[in-house]
């Protein structure tokens, strides 16, 4: 029988329920207890064993500063030992029945699933996000769990047989075709490939950590686990991925924490003749060189990455304006932008332009802004000084030559983090910000007087990752669904214009310079990624 499928969906559920007010308490109550536990010192697990290192690294929240815990600053010779323990499990973990590594996972998602306001908490702590956008993201990590798991079976490991009849006759040579008196069994098999590196982004280190992950050791091979180290820190959600992972029974070696900067721990994986592939979502600069790295060595490693956006969405004349305004707040500054997936050019019919402008500023204003880990504030603060700098300098630069419509301004809130309001520019079409990855709060309106240009300037981008529509025209909906260059692509969407894909629902894959492969997390193929085809075939 096909196994089910059900997404988590927690404050959906605690919603529909009149159980919201259940919600916030059993976060709040999480909340209070994380903190108890922060400033303590953590180890690296290297099969299965604490590891410390010369150095250590400070995490700190960006909401306020508070020390959240010390961790192990790895070198390259931790990532080396963890590559050696990899590689070591792989010989026996490759071999394990996919039923029961997929029964293994599904017993990972159960613990998640005890857990996720703790993991939640801890996850708002360590990157700014709001209750509801940390559950949702423990919740996307349980479907991810759940899903692979899934697929793995009716699959049925990605193993089939075929045949090839005996034959009455028999040819002394042999040739494409030739008949054979014994006839043959095929089995095509998907394989592991070996040790993967996955090296995790701070913006979704719960899900996508574990999406990642899962898709490696779940069809046998073997992971040494990267999470965000430098600058944008979320060391401690990675140690709580580690834990729920050894709970569950996942055997020694086969999951390997190393937490470290990307210039040590990374690097030695991309440059490391023992690691097959590399899993990696984060910025197109950073992909592009480990693969350019790699292969320039002459390693013929498999890359699955996400790098990133500059995600458009068109306003049709005929669109309804106000759900076009909710979906685009909502993709656009929803956790400050940092979403790889986030609108960031919305381009706006010329008849329709002034009001949509006007209505999305009010939308704007009404945007709470202060401590995340406070019910009603929907934006928290930036993740790190950096990201800061870059929010001021492109303001700057939409002021020098541009149009700054709403927004621009640090906020004041009492806490020491990088607060900042959400932001609409106008620049022209060729300016830098157009063309630029931000990953903070600022949007950029252009208006047109033709359909067709309109997606003429959606797609002048090197990214393809997701856009948007809103209209009402059937034919319009039509040139934009053959015409738009994104993989994930969403249509007069009123939860969010651009972000949000749901596990078993969208697919999430990326075109052009923002994936290499076009094969989405979520999807049916997406594990397939994780495998080479052997063709086995036996005569008797």
């Amino acid at each position: 029988m096909k196994p089910e499928f059900h997404n988590e969906f927690t404050y959906k559920n605690f919603l529909e329920h009149g159980k919201d007010s259940e919600f916030d308490a059993l976060f709040d109550a999480a909340v209070s207890n994380a903190r108890r536990t922060f400033g303590a010192k953590h180890p690296m697990f290297i099969n299965g064993k604490e590891v410390y290192a010369q150095e250590l690294i400070t995490e700190r929240s960006p909401i306020d500063g508070t020390v959240i815990g010390l961790f192990q600053k790895g070198t390259r010779e931790h990532a080396r030992q963890a590559i050696h323990a990899a590689a070591t499990a792989f010989d026996s973990w490759k071999n394990t029945d996919y039923a029961e590594r997929a029964a293994l996972f599904r017993k990972v998602a159960e613990i998640f699933s005890k857990k996720k306001f703790e993991i939640g908490a801890v996850l708002s702590y360590e990157n700014g996000k709001s209750r509801y956008e940390s559950i949702g993201e423990v919740d996307e990590a349980i479907d991810f769990l759940h899903y692979y798991a899934n697929e793995l079976e009716i699959n049925k490991g990605y193993s089939r047989k075929t045949s090839q009849a005996r034959s009455t006759v028999k040819v002394d040579a042999g040739f494409q075709g030739a008949p054979s008196l014994k006839g043959e069994k095929v089995t095509i098999a998907m394989k592991p490939l070996g040790v993967f590196g996955v090296i995790a982004p701070f913006n979704f280190p719960v899900s996508i950590s574990v999406g990642m992950s899962t898709g490696a050791m779940i069809t046998g091979n073997t992971v040494v686990f990267k999470p965000s180290s430098s600058d944008s820190m979320t060391m401690l959600t990675g140690l709580k991925i580690y834990e729920c992972f050894k709970e569950a029974g996942i055997p020694q070696g086969v999951f390997n924490y190393v937490s470290g900067p990307g210039s040590e721990v990374g690097d030695e994986m991309v440059v490391s003749r023992d690691v097959a592939g590399i899993a990696f979502t984060g910025s197109r600069s950073v992909g592009v060189g480990m693969i350019t790295k790699a292969y320039s060595a002459g390693l013929q490693k498999k890359f699955i990455v996400e790098m990133g956006g500059k995600n458009p969405v068109v306003v049709s004349r005929s669109s309804d304006i106000d759900l076009a305004v909710s979906g685009i707040s909502s993709a656009a500054f929803g956790f400050c932008g940092q979403k790889c997936s986030a609108v960031s050019r919305v381009y706006v019919h010329e008849s329709i332009k002034e009001l949509f402008i006007s209505k999305l500023v009010d939308n704007m204003r009404n945007l709470n802004i202060g401590n995340p880990l406070v019910k009603g504030i929907y934006l928290g603060p930036l993740i790190s000084q950096n990201a800061l700098k870059t929010y001021t300098e492109a303001v700057e630069k939409a002021k020098g030559s541009g149009r700054v419509l709403y927004g621009g301004n640090k906020v004041d809130t009492g806490l020491n983090g990088a607060y900042v309001e959400p932001t609409l520019i106008e620049v022209r079409s060729d300016h830098e910000l157009v063309k630029k990855e931000l990953f903070v709060p600022i949007l950029i309106v252009q208006g047109f007087k033709d359909f067709s240009d309109a997606l003429r300037q959606a797609n002048d981008t090197e990214y393809g990752l997701t856009a948007g529509l809103y209209s009402k025209k059937g034919a319009e909906i039509k040139e934009f669904i053959n015409k738009i260059q994104a993989g994930t692509v969403y249509i007069n969407r009123e939860t969010s214009a651009t972000t949000g894909a749901i596990v078993g629902l969208h697919t999430f894959v990326g075109w052009k310079g923002s994936s290499v492969g076009g094969k989405g997390s979520g999807s049916k193929f997406y594990l397939q990624q994780f495998m080479r085809e052997q063709s086995i075939s036996l005569t008797k």
